[in-house]
């Protein structure tokens, strides 16, 4: 079946929306194909940073024919309802009058052959080219189209045949152009296969998969033939692939001079300004070497082009030398100070403020993480943000933390301090290393907690997709450190701790509207690990629990209680109680949560009944009380069989108006004695 092949040739696009550009055209040209009624067999796109390709493969030469019978307004309808039912169908379309079951309607039997898909797919075309969604777009010259840079050229073959489409003033044909230095000729194609070959021939590669894998190998082998190996960065790699349409690889060398600056400063300047991949030696320090990718290949085999760049790198790295060199000249501590001058947030005060905060509320939190050394804590939460007023930090804000702890270090502070600095931002993402030193913990904790009690406080909380002030990633910081430390830390405590410090109050409001924030991260964060986040509500719904420990603790013992057959069996029964208990009691008006009279228990599958919840309430609760939770689970089970005997032997809703009285209290016990330990009616399933 015909092929369509499409390709806009612009200026160059930003590698960080190639991909999402890619995604967007295969998904708004096919979208327009499937409501023209054309099904196709293939798709791929390919993205550059000049151009745009699309190819469709198995597209129908034409739409398929229409027969269809479309019903009108009925016989006796006003005459507009009936005109407009005309005018909606094709010409010449025989129209009848038909009884039905309802009455006498008109009927149209439409007969409509498909349109040649050569007519249609320039508007289809022309559509998606317009609302495609740049993140950024612009207008150039006295056009009205939008793009996300300026249009050269667009080809749009189907069938071997060009198309007659115009865009943005650019009238489509069967040409394109090769790269843009090394064969920047016209270059006429008639298919997928002639593209793909004659562009390879003019120097340009299409596939990005295909250019990454090329960088990968040849830096791989370039820095394998130094003595050294090529530090992996998939993010760098992927925007290299989308900065270049002919990667040639290169290798240059890092100026000994500059060796003695920390290496994160030397990754950093290169991979975020200059575009260069790192290097290490057998040891995992960095080496003097650096890889760079160009965007072509030269007659000295690269050397002018290694030779510019390490004078631009060099240029870079005596900016950060001098940065090293200046903020060293005096102490951390003296840096500190300068944070008065510093905004934290206009309605919270300066960062010295809050360092001042972070200084108390780490303090109070040795109390929960073993081993803190509060004088350590202590003066690692001054310094934690004595690094914002460097001038390293001004120039590379990434290495925040980072700077501070080399600084400390250089100053003769304790290397827990130093430590806890570099990490008190940490973790950043769920890809980030948590802290597990005692003093990092706490400096981390009382940095994140501050921010979130802050923000709660002024109502400037996280809506939607907007948290302009990452609270989401503060509370799941929290939750990590807690969780993969195993900190027995009160989270409501904390939290009026923190607004304490604020001199606002306690903050129960506040504490409490927080702790539902959390339990909502805290299913986000557990969802990965197939923690189902029914559960997690069961146990939250209790109320009271802001102890996230022992709240996993109780969640992991549910999990495996209800993937039990006593479990699932439970849960049915419980189900069935409440129901009832919904029903009785809305119809009586009632509560049936009251004490079961002994002497009106009839039967023995009651009495049994009523015997084994009176032991389970009692014992479940001090097993709670005492956090075995399994074992409270296991109390639970004990219920099964008595539970079961009386749903299969014992009439609820006795004539006996006292009896069925007694019954719904019992009922009500079953309730009760599994919500003493989570529940349960927020389980789905």
């Amino acid at each position: 079946m015909p092929e369509l092949l499409l390709e806009i040739l612009s200026e160059e696009i930003p590698a960080r929306m190639q991909a999402r550009a890619a995604d967007d055209l295969r998904r708004l040209v096919t979208d327009g194909l499937k409501a023209a009624g054309l099904t196709i067999s293939d798709v791929s796109t390919f993205v550059t940073p000049r151009r745009l390709t699309l190819v469709i493969e198995g597209v129908p030469a034409k739409q398929p024919d229409i027969s269809e019978e479309r019903r009108g307004p009925r016989a006796d309808a006003p005459e507009k309802a009936k005109a407009g039912f005309m005018k909606s169908l094709p010409k010449d379309t025989k129209v009848e009058e038909r009884e039905t079951e309802k009455g006498t309607f008109l009927f149209a039997k439409v007969e409509q052959a498909g349109e040649k898909t050569r007519l249609i797919l320039p508007k289809i075309i022309q559509d998606a080219l317009a609302a495609l969604p740049w993140p950024k777009s612009m207008r150039w010259g006295t056009g009205k189209a939008r793009w996300v840079r300026p249009l050269h050229s667009i080809l749009a073959v189907y069938d071997q045949e060009g198309l007659n489409l115009e865009f943005a003033g650019i009238t489509a044909g069967v040409t394109t152009r090769g790269h843009a230095f090394m064969a920047p000729a016209t270059i006429e194609v008639s298919d997928f296969a002639d593209y793909k070959k004659s562009l390879k021939a003019a120097k340009v590669e299409i596939d990005p998969e295909v250019r990454k894998k090329t960088i990968a190998e040849d830096a791989a082998k370039m820095a394998k033939g130094a003595g050294v190996v090529l530090k992996e960065d998939a993010a760098l790699l992927d925007e290299v692939a989308g900065l270049v349409e002919w990667p040639v690889v290169l290798m240059g060398s890092i100026d000994a001079e500059f060796m003695e600056v920390p290496p994160e400063v030397l990754i950093t300047s290169m991979r975020k300004h200059q575009k260069y991949f790192a290097t290490e030696d057998d040891k995992g320090n960095l080496a003097a070497k650096f890889i760079v990718v160009a965007n072509r290949e030269t007659a000295d085999g690269g050397r002018k082009v290694v030779a510019g760049n390490e004078r631009v790198l060099r240029a870079r790295l005596a900016d950060a030398k001098f940065f090293w060199d200046q903020d060293r000249k005096t102490p951390l501590s003296a840096k500190a100070p300068q944070l008065k001058e510093r905004i934290f947030h206009a309605k919270l005060g300066t960062l010295d403020e809050k360092v001042d905060r972070m200084q108390a509320l780490a303090a109070e939190l040795c109390e929960f993480v073993p081993d803190a050394d509060r004088d350590k804590v202590r003066s690692a939460a001054r310094l934690a943000k004595a690094d914002l007023s460097t001038g390293m930090v001004g120039e590379f804000p990434d290495l925040q933390g980072i700077m501070g702890a080399y600084y400390a270090r250089h100053d003769g502070e304790h290397a827990k301090v130093a430590d806890a600095i570099a990490e008190h931002y940490s973790p950043l993402g769920p890809s980030d290393a948590c802290p597990s030193k005692p003093e990092s913990v706490c400096v981390s904790l009382a940095d994140k907690i501050d921010s979130l009690v802050g923000f709660w406080s002024i109502d400037e909380k996280p809506t939607g997709s907007k948290d302009p002030y990452a609270l989401r990633r503060a509370a799941l910081g929290v939750i990590r450190l807690i969780i993969e430390n195993k900190l027995r830390l009160p989270l409501l405590t904390a939290f009026r701790q923190s607004q304490g410090l604020y001199g606002t109050g306690a903050g129960e409001a506040v504490g409490t509207d927080l702790l539902s924030f959390f339990a909502d991260r805290l299913k986000v964060h557990l969802r990965e690990q197939g923690v189902k986040h029914d559960h997690i509500d069961a146990v939250f719904a209790l109320g009271g629990e802001d102890d996230l420990c022992r709240l996993l603790a109780r969640v992991e013992a549910l999990g495996e209680f209800l993937a039990t057959e006593d479990g699932g069996n439970l849960l049915t029964a419980y189900r069935r109680a409440a129901n009832i208990l919904k029903i009785e009691e809305k119809k009586d008006g009632v509560s049936y949560s009251g004490a079961v009279d002994g002497d009106l228990l009839r039967e023995r599958e009651e009495q049994d009944l009523f015997m084994a919840l009176r032991d389970a309430v009692q014992s479940i609760s001090a097993m709670v009380a005492d956090e075995k939770f399994t074992d409270a689970m296991s109390a639970l089970a004990v219920l099964r069989a008595p539970v079961d005997a009386f749903f299969d032997k014992v009439t609820v809703n006795a004539d006996d108006a006292d009896i069925r009285e007694n019954r719904l209290k019992l009922l009500s016990m079953i309730r009760t004695a599994l919500e003493g330990v989570a529940d349960f009616s927020r389980i789905e399933g």
